[in-house]
């Protein structure tokens, strides 16, 4: 892209298009923002508002009429909105949205002949014992009985309809899977992850939920370091046509994940624990990821960017953030 460039951002005023519209801004671009404020919020991007570079469009990408008055002259479409977490019984919502959203944005960026760059996640990767996760990795999923897998199936079809985008139209295409990016502005329900409940329960002091024997891995990403590799996918042509692991290498269990917030809170008092059997949710089959990490190699090399905030560290700037929000009990 040129040094002053036209982005379309969906899903801008959510925790993660945020900070990417606040990255992009800085760097000098014209920004439209497209969010329905399901899961954003206007207060995210409020700064921006009556910013002469910025222009937030309130819209649901699935409705195909969606972008119809927007020009077409954008040199970059970044894709972020999605909609997860099919294990509490929005299955059909994350199929239909992430989808026909995917599509919409994908036919759009076509006729204005813009780079895309999609939003994807680790969750591609299932139930893959091989790690660390490389790009070329297979997927390995479970049973279309099993919800949880719902919301990596719709992702993995988001990327073979952009990758056959790219062969049909000749339309330049990256794809981002991000791991467990967190930090201010993170929803604190489960759909920011486990440590914003885990923040949340600890500093009011309540017991930490633990699903299963809280002895899976995950690799979590302060979302400065995310927002870093999501931008070098942006700017760089060299990115196109590629794949890339977007996090930190680091590996945690959620257990220990528990342990750190506690300590780094400074909160009195001993650690709660209450552990949550799989079968729980909502009475049906659960299948968890026992590891998630990262090989962030390819990242490194050709977008140059490598994650660069230590997991306390960034556990501290959130709860400091945390402290100051309505808590979600």
């Amino acid at each position: 892209m040129t040094t002053r460039s036209r982005v379309l951002l969906t899903g801008a005023a959510g925790f993660l298009g945020s900070h990417l519209l606040d990255r992009l801004l800085q760097a000098g671009h014209d920004v439209v923002g497209v969010d329905n404020l399901s899961m954003g919020k206007l207060e995210n991007i409020a700064s921006h508002l009556n910013g002469e570079a910025f222009r937030f469009v309130q819209r649901d990408i699935t409705d195909p009429l969606a972008f119809r008055d927007l020009p077409k002259d954008f040199d970059c479409v970044v894709h972020m909105a999605a909609f997860k977490i099919p294990r509490y019984g929005n299955a059909l919502s994350t199929l239909r949205i992430n989808s026909r959203g995917t599509e919409n944005v994908l036919e759009f960026a076509r006729e204005s002949r813009a780079k895309v760059v999609l939003a994807s996640t680790s969750d591609v990767y299932g139930r893959n014992v091989k790690v660390p996760f490389r790009e070329d990795d297979e997927s390995v999923i479970g049973s279309s009985k099993v919800a949880r897998w719902g919301y990596a199936v719709s992702k993995l079809f988001d990327e073979h309809l952009a990758f056959a985008y790219q062969e049909s139209f000749g339309l330049p295409v990256t794809v981002l899977r991000f791991f467990g990016s967190y930090g201010p502005r993170q929803h604190l329900s489960w759909w920011g992850g486990p440590q914003s409940v885990f923040i949340d329960a600890v500093l009011n002091d309540r017991e930490i939920p633990i699903h299963g024997d809280g002895l899976q891995t995950r690799s979590f990403t302060y979302v400065s370091d995310t927002v870093e590799g999501i931008y070098a996918a942006i700017v760089t042509p060299e990115a196109n046509g590629e794949i890339f692991n977007i996090g930190s290498a680091h590996e945690v269990t959620i257990l220990d994940l528990a342990r750190i917030i506690k300590r780094v809170s400074h909160t009195p008092g001993e650690l709660k624990l209450r552990f949550v059997p799989y079968e729980s949710f909502t009475g049906k089959s659960y299948e968890d990821v026992r590891r998630r990490v990262p090989d962030v190699s390819r990242c490194e090399r050709m977008l140059g960017v490598k994650a660069t905030v230590g997991l306390e560290e960034g556990l501290a700037r959130t709860i400091a953030w945390q402290r100051g929000e309505p808590s979600t009990s």
